[in-house]
């Protein structure tokens, strides 16, 4: 898989963005990674296409601000797409 399809961090706004809804699965992929205790590393190479062997740094950022945005999408993100202006009471 190529890195071309990800940018090098996930958007960090407080609105929906066409990027998060082209990632919709692999930020459900990150989070379910990450719940089995997968190693980042080998989620970075899985899910994003980067090989942390070859750029830490870079690797360790991508899946830290994916994971950050795939979190963002389950507590706020989500009422974008229901077409809500503010998440829903729990």
């Amino acid at each position: 898989m190529s890195t071309s399809q990800f940018a090098d961090r996930a958007p960090n706004i407080s609105q929906l963005t066409a990027y998060d809804e082209s990632h919709l699965t692999d930020y459900l992929r990150l989070l379910d990674a990450d719940e089995e205790g997968a190693d980042w590393r080998e989620t970075a190479a899985c899910i994003l296409g980067i090989d942390a062997a070859a750029e830490p740094r870079r690797a360790k950022t991508m899946h830290d601000s994916h994971l950050a945005r795939a979190r963002w999408m389950t507590e706020v993100g989500y009422a974008h797409l229901l077409g809500c202006e503010r998440p829903l009471k729990r």
